[in-house]
């Protein structure tokens, strides 16, 4: 009989780089001449963002927010080790990385073999270096189970839900970093080159409308008012509903699964609202204190249209991982949220264990 345990984490790439470059977004956010001067001014900014900002323009608080992290991540791997899967699963966002302009999946199976990845490659691109120390051309293996990524791609078929699944990555594509991010950080000690466990990667198109159009990441306003949105990614109701059947799926099995949410929650350079600025934390706290309610019902009535108004689109990857949680009849055995304005994204933290529901 199938046993699982339930993590959400971040995937944060600002974390695999030095405490002098984590606020890196927010400065060039404010290089940007369409946001007015009154909202750069640090004087305008709410008392967490001062703070955090303070007189270094946020290295000393990096530090702070780099020890709350690997909390975070260091008992989500204690629950791993003491629950011991044969495997990984986990829904990450691909970030104009593997997906493009060819084709744009909402919701598609890596069932990959086992695969050398570059984990500081997005870093190296953004004139970082990396936390570690370690060359910049190091590489690990991503450990894979592509006959399990097989199996429950025809499993979702077999039950109406139509996914996609792959084979082989885009040649010259970065692996998607929300999956490299996850095994880096849960082995954080080692940057990610002795992780033991086997992962099975679904993508899902998080970014939707801006999934082309911003290239799934940054954009200057003045490119936001020309252009030209893309069709809208999977709705939060679908991809709760996913969670739901990938549970079904695997709760026929026989395996140790680990269900694996892997992102942030709402982002600034997404939160247009705000300037791009800092996140909406009060969107996130919301649905927060919901999910420590169980209060799924709140997480389904969510829109497309909330989620990115809010710069939530990550936050797509924890509607599976809460489907598959209601699913299975797990409930939440202990989370933390943290909160941050200078650090682009709120991170959530979170842990399901127990017997699977009747």
């Amino acid at each position: 009989m199938a046993e699982f345990l339930g993590l959400g984490l971040t995937h944060y790439p600002l974390l695999a780089g030095t405490d002098e470059h984590m606020a890196g977004l927010l400065r060039w956010t404010l290089q940007d001449p369409d946001i007015p001067a009154d909202k750069k001014d640090p004087a305008s900014w709410p008392e967490l963002m001062r703070r955090e900002w303070a007189d270094d323009g946020g290295v000393a608080a990096a530090a702070g927010h780099r020890r709350e992290l690997r909390a975070g991540l260091a008992r989500c791997r204690a629950a791993i080790d003491a629950f011991r899967p044969d495997l990984l699963v986990v829904w990450g966002d691909d970030q104009y990385e593997n997906f493009r302009e060819e084709v744009v999946p909402p919701f598609c199976v890596l069932a990959y073999d086992d695969t050398e990845v570059h984990p500081f490659a997005l870093m190296n691109e953004r004139g970082s270096p990396n936390a570690w120390g370690r060359p910049d051309d190091m590489t690990f293996t991503l450990r894979a189970d592509a006959t399990s990524a097989r199996a429950l791609a025809d499993d979702l078929l077999q039950d109406g839900f139509d996914v996609a699944y792959s084979y082989r990555k885009r040649d010259g594509a970065h692996f998607p970093h929300a999956i490299v991010n996850t095994q880096l950080f849960l082995d954080y000690e080692h940057a990610g080159t002795e992780f033991p466990y086997r992962m099975l990667p679904i993508t899902v198109n998080c970014y939707g409308q801006h999934a082309i159009a911003r290239r799934g990441a940054l954009a200057r306003f003045a490119e936001i008012r020309d252009e030209q949105l893309d069709p809208i990614g999977p709705s939060p109701a679908r991809c709760f509903a996913l969670g739901r059947a990938v549970a079904r799926a695997l709760r026929a099995g026989d395996k140790r699964v680990a269900l694996v949410a892997s992102s942030s929650w709402s982002h600034a350079f997404l939160n247009d609202a705000d300037w791009h600025l800092r996140p909406d934390t009060a969107a996130d706290l919301r649905l927060y204190e919901a999910f420590v309610r169980g209060d799924y019902a709140t997480w389904t009535s969510v829109t497309g249209a909330e989620i990115v108004k809010a710069g939530q689109h990550e936050m797509l990857n924890w509607f599976c991982l809460a489907g598959a949680m209601d699913e299975l009849g797990i409930s939440l055995s202990w989370s933390t949220f943290v909160v941050t304005d200078v650090f682009n994204s709120n991170k959530c933290f979170a842990i399901f264990e127990g017997k699977v529901g009747l």
